[in-house]
């Protein structure tokens, strides 16, 4: 007669094997790492800090443009279908801070360009970790350049609450705008363009506040996910882009025909 403890040892086993050929996979790649630490999409930490209103998805104000953003999250992208919902741009990720890209970036920057779209690509900056200067570099040497094709737009400073610590970075406003300005000095000598910055008017009022004016210079992408863009952040007359919506992924307009659009493109 076997005893239950005999019985139950290969159903032990069994388990004991699983779990350990579980505990012994390959661990993630580093990319696969980077990619769960510092992959914060356009919006993302506004989103977390403002909320995001559930209102009616605002009607598009005239002669605009429907476009979207994406990062890796969305993968590899089925462009064909966005561009038959009527998106026109895109904006997609292409890095953070100075050693972060996105794994997804050559389908998604050349597949939106393939099937059309005007595109463009962006930066989550992290102004605490590395100067301006460092992380335009980075930027643009790793897809956020531009070429006068006329369906390539400025490269964007995406410029949020910080993911991994204090909303400003620990910087003062004056510090703060030096490094925009800094930031913004070095993508326009490598590129002959001035960069676009995103932000929402609740941070940008809170860390930069007036310490500088960017609106001669620097076209705004405002995030603002309401029926109505509201506010604008300091001295900025008017939006570029809007960011209204992040559902199901993130939805924007450009504030102008496609014409203009193609000149913002062009230069």
């Amino acid at each position: 007669m076997h005893s239950t403890a005999h019985c139950a040892r290969p159903v032990l086993t069994t388990v004991l094997t699983v779990l350990s050929t579980a505990f012994l996979a390959a661990p993630a790649s580093a990319s696969e790492r980077a990619d769960r630490i510092m992959n914060h999409e356009l919006g993302s930490q506004i989103r977390l800090h403002e909320g995001a209103e559930r209102g009616p998805v605002p009607i598009a104000p005239a002669a605009t443009v429907s476009g979207m953003d994406v990062a890796s999250y969305q993968g590899n992208v089925n462009w064909a279908s966005w561009w038959n919902q009527g998106k026109r741009f895109a904006y997609v990720k292409a890095t953070e801070g100075t050693s972060y890209t996105n794994p997804y970036f050559a389908q998604q920057y050349n597949g939106s360009y393939s099937v059309g779209m005007v595109r463009g690509a962006y930066h989550f900056a992290l102004p605490d970790k590395s100067s301006g200067a460092a992380q335009a570099n980075y930027f643009v040497s790793n897809g956020g350049g531009w070429s006068r094709d006329g369906k390539t737009l400025p490269g964007v400073a995406d410029l949020e609450y910080n993911p991994y610590g204090p909303t400003c970075y620990g910087k003062t406003q004056p510090d703060m705008a030096a490094w925009i300005r800094e930031f913004a000095g070095t993508y326009r000598a490598r590129t002959g363009r001035d960069a676009v910055f995103y932000t929402s008017t609740n941070w940008w009022s809170q860390c930069v506040g007036t310490a500088q004016t960017f609106s001669g210079t620097n076209p705004l992408w405002v995030a603002r996910y309401s029926s109505t863009v509201g506010t604008l952040p300091n001295n900025w007359p008017v939006w570029t882009f809007w960011q209204y919506t992040s559902t199901p992924l993130d939805q924007d307009y450009f504030n102008g025909t496609p014409d203009r659009l193609r000149v913002l493109a062009t230069g």
